[in-house]
């Protein structure tokens, strides 16, 4: 029997690439969908890839419980999913609840649910803190060489404008994106937070947004105790993620371009300083997927038992 599936906030961009990837899914049913500004739409209005007769509802915190449904998301903006978990928990409900939001990154009681580097504490848990897009592409990045950093990790970002969402802002407005660059948060950054948290190292974050829609470059520039040669790190990465579907590693960057509309991440363009001491990575993935709803069916699928990477497109 199929497991059961809501989403909450489900208009915005992950919301409807979630819906994409659970219309395909083998072992879930996606039985409601949550959206004020859509209540009564069908989905499949919205999103084609959707072949049922669901309809968008607005679903108030204490309709939750009743539907009995084995988990929820939450694509929300940071600060309005507590309501929704709370209601929940007062009903005594316990389905799994994977949460888009930042507001549960740093609570010891949810798992922090980035799979390649956090699966082995997965078994359980209810409760997961689905990453940041950022946050995922410097830790992926960064983690094989955590054992050799001397100081913090300066991590260079660029996104789509769809990582700024669907409320309109200068962020996500084509017009002022034009033939520019847009720095923002460039000191305190919530996924700098986040990264010097989980990874347990010093991150020093600069965000920036670009005109294209969707997908993250990241360059990491590490310092580093002991001296490396860019072959032996290359190698490193290769052992290091080996058995990682959703994770490629390549001898030269990755371009954003190449990584749109796929669900994994790409890493490389390993170049070392002269004397060893300084490296410097390029990671990419699509913030909406990996960054994102991909992320979110990799947890699901932790949650009930099924194959990680399972109803998630391989290439």
């Amino acid at each position: 029997m199929k497991k059961t599936v809501g989403i909450i906030g489900a208009r915005g961009h992950t919301g409807a690439e979630l819906i994409r990837l659970l219309a395909a899914h083998p072992g879930f049913e996606l039985a409601a969908v949550s959206s004020r500004e859509l209540d009564g739409q069908r989905v499949a209005d919205h999103v084609p890839e959707y072949g049922g007769d669901l309809r968008y509802a607005n679903l108030a915190p204490g309709a939750l419980a009743a539907l009995g449904l084995d988990a929820w998301v939450l694509a929300m903006p940071n600060g309005k999913s507590g309501v929704f978990v709370e209601a929940l928990a007062g009903a005594g409900a316990d389905p799994v609840i994977v949460d888009l939001s930042a507001d549960h990154r740093f609570d010891d009681a949810w798992h922090y649910g980035l799979p390649e580097l956090t699966r082995d504490a997965h078994e359980g848990r209810r409760r997961i803190a689905n990453p940041g897009c950022y946050a995922s592409a410097m830790q992926l990045a960064v983690a094989p060489m955590l054992d050799l950093l001397d100081g913090p990790v300066q991590c260079f970002g660029v996104s789509g404008y769809s990582g700024a969402g669907t409320t309109p802002s200068d962020r996500n407005d084509v017009d002022k994106l034009r033939d520019n660059l847009m720095p923002y948060a460039l000191v305190d950054h919530l996924h700098e937070r986040e990264v010097t948290r989980h990874l347990g190292a010093p991150v020093e974050f600069m965000p920036h947004v670009a005109p294209h829609f969707r997908g993250i470059t990241l360059t990491a520039n590490m310092h580093l105790r002991e001296p490396v040669v860019a072959e032996a790190v290359e190698a490193a990465y290769r052992a290091r993620y080996e058995d990682e579907p959703l994770v490629s590693v390549t001898t030269e960057a990755p371009w954003v371009s190449r990584i749109a509309g796929r669900h994994g991440v790409e890493i490389g363009g390993f170049t070392v300083s002269e004397d060893g001491h300084r490296l410097v990575v390029v990671a990419t993935l699509d913030n909406l997927l990996k960054g994102a709803a991909t992320q979110a069916l990799q947890n699901l699928n932790l949650a009930f038992g099924y194959p990680e990477t399972r109803g998630i497109p391989l290439d």
